[in-house]
């Protein structure tokens, strides 16, 4: 068994572990022993347990809610049973260091390694961070920044601007293989819509209520989430999946616009790959508005159209679709200027710097 170790956390949403994914393989080519803490049926056990080489460690996890419930006098339970867990797990495995991407899962997680004596690095995607990962400041060495505003909220002898972390494989895309995957033709434009790993029910509503007309001019690749298919809908140009994983190379090679929520790492991606995009982003109401402020500073930047959830209608989202494709020079130019390769080598050799 190798003698470098490190221990990969975070979870609750597929933004808490993208970046793991992409981090990951690297460390493997290195040699490292790699081990996962997540929840245990969490979003994360299903995209990493998986992978070849990893061991994935479930552990009790809690939910830290800003509201009144009934379940949040239970929550500090499961987080101080999820603390021992993490404790044990780190205890027995060892590892050098520990990166973690946020979500409850990660809070007992980043304290147990406090405790045991483990450096710690947290990456922040989102804008303005998160609960989670605001109670896991004290514990970590250091904080790495997606947007350069997001340095103002971090303390400042942790924190560092670092950019995004984009996943190697997605640049390896067959245009062909994701035309073919869906049965459609290069006569008209490809529109990806996705509404985040659990799906968007608003953004769901609002392709399916203008299906018709949308496939006048487009054809569009919908990822709605698990359990969000409509059995019933058959189109020619348009095809409904869940979830995609392994051939989502392939459907943003072919996919010339992008319809979706605003999470940090996946409008990244976006911008990666240089794909024009109208962001829809969780309002107010469901989240904390880190998402709003998200697809503001796309917008700012010239990369992407923005549409408040409460100003949604049937007319008012074929508009700003229209408006978007008829902008996709401009956009496209704009997003020349980003370049996204350094990132991630940096974020390793940072990780490595830590390490014990």
């Amino acid at each position: 068994m190798s003698d470098k170790r490190i221990l990969f956390t975070g979870g609750g949403t597929a933004g808490h572990v993208i970046v793991n994914l992409a981090l990951i393989p690297e460390f493997q080519k290195q040699g490292y022993t790699v081990d996962y803490i997540g929840s245990y049926e969490g979003i994360e056990k299903q995209l990493i347990e998986p992978l070849e080489g990893v061991t994935y460690h479930g552990i009790s996890t809690g939910k830290l809610r800003r509201y009144m419930s009934k379940e949040n006098f239970k929550d500090p339970f499961k987080v101080a049973k999820g603390l021992m867990q993490a404790l044990s797990i780190i205890r027995k495995r060892k590892p050098g260091v520990v990166f973690s991407k946020g979500g409850f899962v990660s809070v007992p997680v980043v304290m147990a390694a406090r405790l045991k004596g483990v450096p710690t690095l947290i990456h922040e995607s989102d804008y303005t961070p998160g609960l989670a990962n605001k109670l896991s400041f004290p514990f970590a060495k250091k904080i790495l920044a997606t947007f350069p505003e997001t340095m103002k909220h971090l303390p400042e002898d942790k924190g560092e601007f670092i950019g995004a972390v984009v996943r190697e494989e997605l640049f390896q895309g067959s245009r062909s293989k994701g035309l073919s995957m869906c049965s459609f033709h290069k006569q008209k434009p490809v529109v990806m819509v996705m509404g985040g790993s659990m799906g968007s029910k608003v953004i769901n509503d609002a392709v399916r209520s203008n299906l018709d007309q949308l496939l006048q001019n487009v054809q569009i690749i919908h990822i709605c989430g698990r359990g969000n298919k409509d059995e019933a809908l058959h189109r020619p140009g348009y095809v409904q999946f869940e979830y995609v994983q392994d051939e989502l190379k392939d459907l943003f090679a072919a996919t010339d616009f992008i319809v979706s929520r605003a999470g940090s790492n996946a409008i990244f991606e976006f911008l990666a790959l240089k794909k024009p995009m109208l962001l829809i982003p969780l309002s107010r109401k469901a989240s904390r508005g880190d998402q709003i402020l998200n697809a503001d500073s796309f917008v700012k930047q010239g990369y992407a159209m923005k549409l408040e959830e409460e100003e949604m209608s049937a007319d008012r989202f074929l508009t700003d679709l229209q408006t978007l494709m008829q902008n996709k020079q401009g956009i496209l130019d704009n997003m020349q200027e980003y370049k996204s390769e350094q990132t991630k080598d940096r974020v390793i050799k940072l990780i490595q710097e830590f390490e014990k």
